[in-house]
Order: C-alpha cells, then structure tokens, then sequence
C-alpha cells in the first residue's frame, strides 16, 4: 500500500488531470484551481521532488525555447506505480470516509 502526503496527492492528481501538459506552472495553477487557494512553486516542487524520489513520477524534459532564454521545460508524468498509489489514496479515504461518519455530518 502506498500511502500519499496530501500535498503528494493533490500534485499527483493534477498531473494524471493534467496529461501531457504537466510541468511547473501548469501544476501549480491546477492544484490552486482544485483546492481553492494559491500555491507556491516551492509547494508544488517540494512533493514533486518526493514523487520522483519515490518512482510515483517520471521526469521528462522538454525542448529548449527562445521564450525561456534557451532552457527546457520539464514535464511530469505518472508512472504505472503512481496510478497505483492515487488507486490507494482514494481507496483509503473511502473507508476513513465510511457511510457512518458521512452520517455524522449530516
């Protein structure tokens, strides 16, 4: 079982939302989106760098632009075990979130 911190998961999630166009500033705005409040790049690269570490993401780098004095791009995209650790996520929340404690909500 893979067990994510919530920042770990909310990157990981807007990475698989996100596809093919996953990189910094796309992460960031998505993850801001999805939670309501903004994010800083270091809140966004902080777990990145734990996913990568962990093999929950793979690192890809884009081609060089003029717009960015020459510099590539990074793109993240999940790996197989990274799908599998959001699959883990999701399935524990759904048993801390059981109907019972829905229930006490209401």
């Amino acid at each position: 079982m893979n067990l994510l911190s919530r920042s770990e998961e909310i990157v990981l999630a807007a990475i698989w939302k996100l596809a093919n166009d996953a990189y910094g500033v796309t992460i960031r705005d998505r993850v801001s989106a999805d939670t309501g409040m903004p994010w800083s790049f270091g809140g966004v690269y902080k777990p990145l760098k734990q996913l990568d570490h962990r093999g929950f993401v793979e690192k890809i780098p884009g081609r060089p632009s003029p717009e960015r004095g020459g510099r590539s791009k990074f793109y993240y995209r999940l790996t197989p075990d990274g799908r599998e650790a959001l699959r883990d996520i999701r399935r524990i929340h759904q048993a801390v979130w059981s109907e019972d404690l829905e229930k006490s909500f209401r």
